[in-house]
């Protein structure tokens, strides 16, 4: 009976990580997608080299490198991969938990570097002529600036513009980007939060499958010595 249970402990994590690594395969493929086709600066000058393709990238590799060793580790019962499984997956959780507390604990002073950083990359886009990015914000989320019109004075871009540009006295987006990202994340809170407790859940349980593996092979004797 212990046996039949653990083998399907076995193939359990083996199904479950091959599936994470085929979806951590097309998030890497996207990424790499997004980095070849879409050349697009970032808002700001700390994320040029942090935006959404990077962001893929980084997260198609971690996620298949893991869910990788978490695979081969359940399927060849090898003591060496159920313990670096083990170890990454408490690492990244860890992480999670720190950045989630990190953010909460210092929102203030976040708040205040993400509008110095946004004021920056509104001047670079100034300085180029090239406001691309900006205008795709500007027009999504209904808003004008940083903290409203006067920020691109005196050349306002026509994603600033409610009606056209060109007429006498142009209506303008009321609220700037800062707010209403403010507003977004505000918003969007709550599920961020559940997705965070979702992805810990599933980390914890990926952990207990390891390392219940793990003292099945050492007390059998199987897998590699350590």
């Amino acid at each position: 009976m212990a046996q039949g249970c653990l083998k399907c402990l076995k193939y359990t994590m083996c199904f479950a990580n091959l599936l994470i690594f085929i979806c951590g395969v097309a998030v890497l493929v996207f990424g790499v997608y997004m980095t070849l086709n879409f050349k697009l600066a970032a808002l700001t000058p700390t994320l040029a080299s942090f935006n959404f393709a990077n962001m893929l990238l980084v997260c198609g590799i971690v996620i298949t490198c893991v869910s990788f060793l978490g695979f081969l580790g359940a399927l060849k019962e090898n003591r060496c991969l159920l313990l670096t499984f083990f170890l990454l997956l408490f690492i990244l959780m860890l992480v999670e938990l720190t950045a989630a507390c990190l953010l909460l604990m210092y929102e203030s002073e976040i708040d205040r570097l993400v509008k110095e950083d946004l004021t920056m990359g509104l001047d670079k886009a100034k300085g180029t002529n090239s406001t691309s990015e900006w205008d795709v914000v500007q027009e999504k989320l209904d808003c004008c600036g940083v903290n409203n019109v006067t920020d691109w004075q005196p050349n306002v871009p026509p994603s600033c513009c409610l009606s056209a540009c060109t007429s006498q006295q142009p209506e303008y987006r009321k609220k700037g980007c800062l707010v209403k990202l403010k507003n977004f994340f505000e918003e969007n809170f709550l599920t961020t939060g559940i997705s965070v407790i979702v992805l810990c859940i599933i980390e914890v349980l990926g952990m207990c499958f390891a390392l219940t593996l793990f003292c099945h092979i050492s007390r059998s004797g199987l897998g590699y010595k350590l």
